[in-house]
């Protein structure tokens, strides 16, 4: 896999508010991590050195079946670190009519909050639908995005997406990035938006985190979160950016044995699925 939210709300729990690191640089973020599978208590332990935050995984990956997440918010909260709530979500061509998309929505925003609440993260959070698809989005799919941001509200949970931010060209000169088009289709529902953009500009690439940018600098204005780097390298994106291993994956500046490749983000607070 491989960084602001406009609703304002009162939370009835504020896990790790508390939470707070090293910022990026001057007039930049906070650094965080995603990766599919946990690096071991100790891993994070070392890692937290480095990165403020770390995506959580509330369900398995994409393409994976075990969820190495589960059960370490207690450990992670104690080291100090912020969260990222993150669930799968359905490919775009699993959702064909609109009345599948609502069953899914409703079902995917349950499964969701059930194992957010089971991890003990309070209401109130923010919970991000990893949408991995980028580019126009089909109509089918976007009433599966309204189903899953509607129930996970009366649930008194806050939807957001992770999603691409990287305009693809339809052709006749028409682009489309995904966040956009979320925002466009699903409004006025309020989603907070962790995207991803990888190519260089505007990612710095996988270089050391002084110098990386507020995520606004992905492209998308009010995004909450950037991811500015995916491991292994995108090469049709992130072909010409500097900074990573021969491997074509990103570490952390201090894992000098490659242990844990990862996602680089940033986002404006120090624990983003608990926003401001």
């Amino acid at each position: 896999m491989g960084l602001a939210v406009k609703i304002v709300l009162m939370w009835v729990l504020g896990i790790g508010a508390s939470v707070s690191g090293p910022r990026a640089g001057a007039g930049s973020g906070y650094l965080g991590f995603d990766r599919n599978d946990y690096p071991g208590d100790a891993g994070m332990t070392e890692l937290r050195k480095e990165f403020t935050f770390a995506g959580y995984w509330l369900t398995a990956a994409p393409g994976g079946k075990t969820e190495s997440w589960a059960g370490k918010r207690r450990v992670m909260e104690k080291q100090g670190w912020g969260f990222l709530l993150l669930v799968r979500g359905r490919a775009v061509d699993s959702v064909r009519t609109a009345a599948s998309a609502k069953v899914k929505g409703v079902a995917d925003a349950r499964t969701a909050v059930r194992r957010a609440l089971a991890e003990g993260f309070g209401r109130g959070a923010i919970i991000f639908l990893d949408v991995e698809d980028g580019g126009r989005l089909p109509a089918a799919y976007h009433a599966y995005l309204r189903a899953w941001a509607d129930e996970l509200v009366k649930l008194r949970y806050r939807p957001g997406v992770y999603c691409s931010g990287i305009a693809v060209e339809e052709g006749a000169g028409v682009s489309m990035v995904t966040a956009e088009d979320i925002r466009a289709n699903e409004a006025p529902r309020e989603f907070a938006y962790w995207v991803f953009n990888d190519a260089c500009p505007p990612s710095p690439g996988c270089v050391s985190v002084t110098n990386a940018p507020m995520p606004s600098a992905s492209g998308v204005k009010d995004a909450a979160v950037w991811q500015f780097v995916r491991s292994p390298r995108e090469k049709e994106t992130a072909g010409k950016c500097s900074g990573y291993a021969k491997d074509e994956n990103c570490y952390a500046a201090a894992d000098a044995a490659r242990k844990w490749h990862l996602d680089m983000n940033v986002a404006g607070t120090a624990n983003p699925s608990y926003g401001r």
